[in-house]
């Protein structure tokens, strides 16, 4: 059961994702590499946007048990819901699976959103600080919350499409291990064992890759 507090939070926290919310507040630092234009004017496109309509319903049932299953991560109630309604907008805004998005979190950052890697990634998606630059906006802070999932929502979704659908590519892509599988099967495998919501059969992305890749993750459906 969801304690009676938490519920309500998430009741209102549907208000929210149904009306419109602020799109992005901070984000920080410097990279290198060179930025894929393509994969900037979708950055600047998805900064710009405010508000993105969604399913009550399914928003509905979908934050009621991730708000469990995240609460080994962030004890407060406020802050857990602050979270998920953030990813299930953008995962939505974005066709990306919510659940595969707080995976992501889970293995970059252990949700974390003031996590810095050793190559300067940063925040809840460890999104190296050279995007901010590229896209002319100095003052955005990595280490926000709303700014952080926009950042890494757009982008995964941006390599899932170049990778056509391809799941582990587009994994491999986003960690900057293209070739390798260590890191596609740490995020597949949590999204399977921890933040499952949905089916295998409900996700083409991911039953493709257990056939082409034969992922060790699959066995969790």
């Amino acid at each position: 059961m969801v304690p009676f507090k938490a519920t309500a939070l998430i009741l209102l926290i549907l208000t929210l994702i149904l009306g419109s919310v602020s799109a992005v507040a901070d984000a920080a630092e410097t990279g290198a590499a060179d930025a894929d234009p393509e994969l900037l004017d979708k950055l600047a496109e998805t900064l710009a946007e405010t508000h993105i309509e969604t399913d009550i319903f399914d928003a509905q049932v979908w934050l009621m048990a991730s708000e469990q299953r995240l609460e080994r991560y962030i004890k407060s109630p406020e802050d857990r819901l602050n979270l998920l309604q953030l990813v299930y907008r953008e995962a939505q805004r974005n066709d990306l699976d919510p659940d595969l998005v707080l995976a992501v979190m889970q293995v970059e950052s252990a949700f974390n959103r003031y996590a810095i890697s050793r190559v300067g990634a940063q925040g809840l998606m460890q999104i190296m600080p050279f995007w901010r630059l590229e896209l002319g906006r100095a003052q955005d802070n990595l280490t926000q919350v709303e700014t952080n999932i926009i950042y890494g929502t757009t982008i995964l979704a941006h390599y899932l499409e170049v990778s056509k659908g391809d799941l582990v590519d587009a994994l491999a892509r986003y960690n900057g291990s293209r070739g390798r599988l260590d890191y596609p099967e740490r995020v597949v495998t949590a999204w399977r064992k921890v933040w499952r919501h949905k089916s295998s059969s409900e996700l083409p992305e991911l039953l493709s890759s257990c056939a082409n890749y034969g992922l060790n993750a699959c066995r969790y459906q």
